[in-house]
């Protein structure tokens, strides 16, 4: 469906694309993942010409895109777009967003477009909402709105820009879940997007993205759980772990909550369970470890892992000092919360050093 071969994008001396090379067919469901500056926004905006590439060839449907010949408007018609800050117009009712490009451009009458637009609603769980005004829609209600409004050109692909980005955490299941059934009913589908879990359950492929190439191109399984090179594996294991060492008693803990809140993002806890990662944070570390370290000897390691197959969090800590198993005093308060809020529980001491694994 689409080939596309030394694709390359500067802005002026600044190289983000370098040299992007993917074929593309019918159905597949392809999520772009990779560090923050790789260049994954540029490459969806190159495919549908937002952005002019610098260089390569974007073929489709045995056409190149970026000859003179090609005739862009219509090409467009065969490529949705789903953007981070849904673009809803404002003064517009929500089915009017919805209705506008097909009376507009492809020249469908009202009556048929507003039949269309109302079924496609109510797919995304929108119909009650037809006469709303986009200020009266929560941020995942807009999104869901956009991919309506979207579909109703019956695109044959879609180019989803980093979709659930601007919305709270509670509102990004029910685009995801819109996005879901659109990969059950066989769209074809490029998804650039940091929700890891997502993109392992939802996506055909995987495109990892790293120094303005595709890095390493191959099925989810495949990237999540046995990537095959050194940058793809480095950062896997970045987004499945999260690793902190403290070596003074005044450490900073509310960028500690914070990063712990970030990390429990990417795998949909809920605020219960964010919440409860947090709280033994607070118990183990502070509470009971950092007041027995002494001053100039902090030394504590914590390590909060996803164990992919169970679908839990392993924290493990690591910690100097003297021998302490805080699980042997059962009847203090921390130790109880700790106890009660975790699935398992486990100490050893072995070459002068304390770990404690606790599963939840």
């Amino acid at each position: 469906m689409i080939s596309i071969k030394h694709l390359t994008k500067s802005y002026h001396n600044l190289k983000v694309l370098r040299d992007i090379n993917a074929e593309i067919s019918k159905g597949e469901v392809i999520s772009i993942i990779g560090p923050s500056g790789t260049g994954k926004s540029t490459f969806l905006r190159c495919i549908n010409l937002l952005e002019i590439p610098t260089g390569g060839e974007i073929i489709i449907d045995g056409q190149n895109i970026l000859s003179r010949s090609c005739n862009v408007p219509v090409l467009r018609r065969k490529m949705g777009m789903v953007f981070q800050n849904f673009n809803l117009f404002g003064n517009l009712m929500i089915i009017e967003n919805v209705m506008a490009a097909p009376v507009d451009i492809l020249k469908v009458s009202r009556k048929e477009a507003y039949k269309t637009g109302m079924k496609l609603l109510d797919m995304v769980g929108l119909g009650a909402k037809a006469t709303a005004y986009p200020d009266e829609l929560s941020g995942g209600q807009k999104q869901r709105a956009a991919i309506a409004r979207t579909l109703a050109m019956n695109p044959e692909i879609i180019l989803f820009d980093e979709p659930t980005s601007a919305l709270d955490p509670t509102m990004v299941g029910e685009v995801l879940s819109v996005i879901r059934k659109l990969a059950d009913q066989g769209m074809t589908m490029l998804i650039v997007t940091h929700e890891m879990r997502f993109a392992q359950d939802v996506s055909s492929r995987i495109f990892y993205m790293d120094e303005g190439i595709i890095y390493e191109d191959g099925p989810s399984k495949q990237i999540f759980e046995n990537p095959q090179k050194d940058k793809t594996r480095a950062f896997i294991h970045r987004i499945k772990s999260y690793q902190i060492s403290i070596r003074v008693k005044q450490f900073d803990y509310f960028q500690l909550y914070s990063e712990l809140d970030e990390f429990a993002k990417r795998y949909y806890l809920s605020k219960e369970q964010t919440n409860n990662l947090q709280l033994m944070t607070e118990e183990l570390v502070l509470n009971l470890i950092l007041p027995r370290q002494k001053e100039d000897t902090v030394c504590i390691d914590l390590a909060v892992s996803y164990l992919e197959l169970d679908r839990l969090f392993e924290m493990t800590l690591e910690y100097g000092g003297e021998q302490f198993d805080p699980f042997k005093d059962i009847e203090d308060i921390g130790v109880k919360i700790v106890m009660k809020k975790t699935r398992s529980q486990d100490y050893s001491f072995a070459n002068g050093k304390n770990q404690i694994k606790i599963t939840l």
